[in-house]
Formats: structure tokens, sequence, C-alpha cells
């Protein structure tokens, strides 16, 4: 008999709330998940375990709900959804990109800021002038949310 996993297993081992996991099977990016003819509770096996790592992954770098159920109904597909897979994800890597610039945007404000204040600390009017223009020039960089 193959060796199959409780709900808490698999949530210890893929880092996904059991909640969570109900809710992909419920939704339909897992399973259905075999149950325990007695019990009736979740059984997973080692392939939903890769599976279950594969969207862990997934949802650890963003990827929404409906993008994860895209991306598996083309790993169905396989090669022949390969342009549409690796689009998807270039998608995803461009908004990450766009993440981090975002916050090195953020970092470099926040380090001028301390700057400006260690030269007015240190009572050098000349170099907080000149941090004072370096945080205006981060600033100008910042990505306000409204």
């Amino acid at each position: 008999m193959a060796t199959t996993f409780t709900i808490r297993d698999v949530s210890r081992r893929s880092g996904l709330s059991e909640p969570t996991l109900r809710y992909y099977e419920d939704v339909g990016l897992i399973g259905p998940v075999e149950r325990d003819e007695s019990s009736g509770h979740r059984r997973y096996r080692a392939e939903d375990l890769d599976m279950l790592d594969m969207l862990s992954c997934l949802r650890a770098v963003g990827v929404g709900i409906e993008d994860m159920r895209t991306y598996m109904a083309n790993r169905a597909r396989g090669r022949a959804a390969a342009a549409e897979q690796r689009d998807l994800l270039l998608r995803h890597a461009e908004r990450v990109e766009r993440e981090l610039a975002a916050q090195r945007a953020r970092l470099t404000y926040l380090k001028e800021k301390a700057a400006m204040w260690d030269a007015r600390d240190r009572g050098d009017d000349a170099a907080e002038a000149e941090a004072t223009r370096r945080v205006k020039a981060a600033a100008g960089r910042l990505e306000v949310e409204r």
C-alpha cells in the first residue's frame, strides 16, 4: 500500500495551513484528495505533496489563485502549453522586478534621510545640505501609495 499523509502532515511539510489546503481542493487546484474509508479524513499521496510544493512556491512568489489555476491547467497540457507557462512566469518575474525597484527606492530614501540626520547631529552644515539634496532626489523616485 502506498504511503499517505494526513492534512496535518501535509501542512507541516508544505508550510500551507490546513484551511489553505482545503481551499485549494475546493477551488480545484488539487484533488480531489482521497479520503480514508473509515474516518473520511483526507489522505494525501506523494504526488499530491509534489503538487503542493509547487503551489506553495507559486504562492510564495505572489502568484494568485487564477494564475495558479492557469499554471496547473497548462502543466497538464505539457509541451503544448510551454509558451503560455513561460509567459505567465515572466509576467510575474516582471512584477517582482517592479517590486524590487520600488523597495530599492525606499531603501535609498531611508539611507539618505538617515545620512541627513547624521550630518545634522554632527553639526556639518555642508554635509547636511548635500544629504538634503539627495533626500529630495530619492523622494522623487518613491512610488507613493494613495
